[in-house]
């Protein structure tokens, strides 16, 4: 009796996932230590292990050439079900700019889960207050409106080219000029070498709020709480982007175990500990798993490659 009641006690701090099959978990972060893929890798990992949902977890890096490197490493994993990996929009584009062997429909999709939401900024002096002014502008002479933002073909670069569409502007003729890295960019800006500057908000949140820069418009759907920037959309361009960040497995896992690491996961988000560490962080909540994120993703691949097809990255 004594021992059917131990072994009853010991299942009740069995991690949910352990439970399922999963074990040894292990996340690739297909980036370097530091970067946003990484952060938000052992994000999960301490929730997943502080929330024991899952014990232990593992995660490494694997960098290069956008994500892709990782990406062949993931596809060569088939039936791995306690392997991960984190991606994103930036992952999404740079298949097709690298011309990828392996693509997104490769993977088995798990779970769409932050996002941060971009703003075009100019300098405090600048004759443009809003989008109205800075698209009438760029409509008149295209190349004389400048934008900075990160490198050829990542987030930043698409929404601009989105925004050309939008404004009028052959999105082959706008100028755009790629910077390794958000400080560059800032520079750039406050040196008014461009005439407008394009990142998530969180890189230029400080100047903002110091006057240096006024943000003239953000790629959210509506008007974001503590962000006092009007929508693309409520100045007549109908524009949204979310530089999002997910997580997908290899291929060829069974049901089980997709469903397995979908239910880790979905309790990963619904914890206070993940809740505050989005709050902490200033992760917007995108939180979208299963079956759609896997519609997701194949709309999102479809619309990335017109967006590069248009800006002329493509063929």
């Amino acid at each position: 009796m004594k021992k059917v009641l131990s072994l009853a006690l010991l299942s009740l701090f069995t991690p949910l996932a352990a439970a399922q099959g999963l074990g040894n978990l292990r996340i690739m972060a297909p980036a370097s230590p530091g970067g946003g893929w990484d952060q938000t890798s052992r994000a999960i990992q301490t929730v997943l292990q502080n929330e024991n949902i899952v014990k232990p977890v593992q995660v490494f890096n694997v960098p290069g050439a956008g994500g892709t490197i990782g990406l062949a490493q993931l596809y060569n994993a088939k039936g791995d079900g306690n392997l991960l990996m984190t991606m994103g929009l930036v992952m999404v584009g740079a298949i097709q700019t690298n011309n990828s062997k392996v693509d997104l429909s490769r993977v088995t999709p798990i779970a769409r889960l932050t996002g941060e939401y971009e703003v075009v900024v100019v300098p405090a002096a600048s004759p443009y207050k809003n989008m109205k002014d800075l698209a009438a502008a760029w409509k008149a002479n295209p190349g004389a409106v400048a934008f900075a933002g990160g490198s050829a073909g990542g987030t930043d670069h698409m929404l601009v080219g989105l925004l050309a569409k939008e404004a009028g502007v052959d999105p082959r003729k706008m100028n755009y000029v790629p910077f390794s890295g958000g400080g560059e960019t800032l520079a750039a800006v406050l040196g008014n070498q461009v005439a407008a500057g394009v990142a998530g908000y969180g890189e230029f949140e400080a100047q903002i709020k110091a006057g240096k820069l006024r943000a003239i418009g953000i790629s959210a759907p509506k008007r974001q709480a503590g962000i006092a920037v009007p929508t693309f959309k409520e100045q007549g361009l109908n524009v949204d982007l979310a530089n999002w960040r997910g997580i997908v497995a290899p291929p060829g896992i069974s049901a089980s175990e997709k469903a397995a690491l979908v239910a880790a996961l979905d309790k990963m988000h619904a914890s206070k500990e993940w809740k505050d560490l989005l709050a902490t962080r200033n992760w917007t909540d995108l939180y979208l798993s299963g079956s759609k994120f896997d519609v997701y993703l194949k709309l999102e691949a479809n619309r990335t490659r017109n967006i590069l097809k248009d800006i002329g990255l493509v063929k």
